[in-house]
């Protein structure tokens, strides 16, 4: 199985394209796979690992919403990939690269999302960023703090999903690309499900653009990237591009200040902050997987790598039970 997908890369993948057999390895040799090829290897060590179980009890946008419909962490993690991999077919890259990139490109995501991401980015020394974390998390953290051994390529894409930097392969740059295009839409589908939107709110010389509904404007902005092409770099041809950060800021605008969806953020903030100072100060009551780095990174840092792996209900318990005073009854 594993030669007939590396001769099928052969033949299929565009000179753009990372090939397989040409990586750079992972940071400690093991035995290759009989069966699966370094990247589809890294797929499965990904979808395994405690981090990504975790991830479908993170809020995406919305803190605890009531219903059952509103997107989590998983599931943004899972459309990213669908997106991820529709275009690294359509353009002849490597889907196996691509598709363990997107699923382990939030693994370091804090509870409560983006708000969580701040509290902790304000108070950890040196700051707190979810796409440095998630590197963290497959290189340290996870597997009992041996780490998932994955190959540069992939970390490389997890790394570079967000911020400044581009990734080195053309797949790993698909990820930035299918993180925005998944988040706006599924977003923009969550706030009119809560009343905050209603599909006709999006400015007209977008939406007479990009289209009116989810589908379509999916569909639109995932054409504009296979239009753009990979000769000259991973990108959307225009004026999709210019569109879609238009979409992008009219949300800001509009949803992620809403409210709604951030009402609760000086509440998360605080939560944050009462935890991470009480386990600063009893560095003893982090469980010893995170406690064995306070020598080699120090306490702030494993206290950091505790509270960011925590899911949004086990925080709200963890700051329960240290500061919410038990109703005592009489048996």
């Amino acid at each position: 199985m594993k030669e007939v997908t590396l001769r099928r890369e052969e033949q299929f993948l565009c000179e753009q394209a990372f090939f397989t057999k040409n990586t750079a390895g992972r940071l400690s040799y093991v035995e290759p796979c009989p069966v699966r090829t370094e990247f589809q290897r890294d797929r499965d060590r990904i979808t395994h690992c405690k981090s990504f179980r975790r991830l479908m009890h993170k809020m995406q946008v919305f803190l605890a919403p009531e219903g059952d419909h509103y997107r989590t962490r998983l599931t943004h993690t899972l459309e990213v990939t669908q997106i991820a991999r529709t275009l690294a077919r359509a353009l002849c890259l490597n889907e196996d690269l691509t598709e363990a990139a997107a699923l382990g490109h939030d693994l370091g995501h804090t509870p409560f999302g983006h708000s969580g991401e701040r509290a902790l980015d304000k108070i950890c020394d040196g700051g707190f960023r979810h796409y440095e974390q998630s590197l963290r998390v497959v290189d340290k953290l996870e597997n009992e703090g041996v780490g998932l051994n994955l190959t540069f390529e992939v970390r490389d894409g997890i790394l570079n999903h967000s911020g400044v930097n581009a990734a080195s392969t053309c797949e790993g740059q698909l990820i930035k690309l299918a993180d925005r295009i998944a988040y706006i839409n599924h977003d923009i589908d969550d706030a009119c499900r809560a009343g905050i939107l209603t599909n006709d709110d999006i400015p007209r010389e977008i939406s007479d653009v990009i289209g009116k509904t989810h589908s379509d404007r999916i569909t639109a902005l995932v054409s504009a990237v296979i239009s753009n092409g990979v000769e000259n770099g991973i990108g959307m041809t225009e004026p999709y591009g210019t569109l879609m950060r238009e979409l992008r800021a009219f949300m800001f605008e509009r949803v992620y200040s809403h409210p709604t969806a951030k009402g609760q953020d000086d509440k998360v903030t605080q939560m944050i902050n009462f935890l991470y100072e009480y386990f600063c100060k009893h560095a003893d009551k982090i469980p010893q997987e995170y406690r064995k780095y306070i020598e080699t990174d120090g306490v702030c840092r494993a206290v950091a790598d505790y509270i960011a792996g925590m899911t949004d209900r086990f925080a709200i318990g963890c700051f329960a039970d240290l500061f919410v005073p038990k109703v005592w009854s009489y048996k």
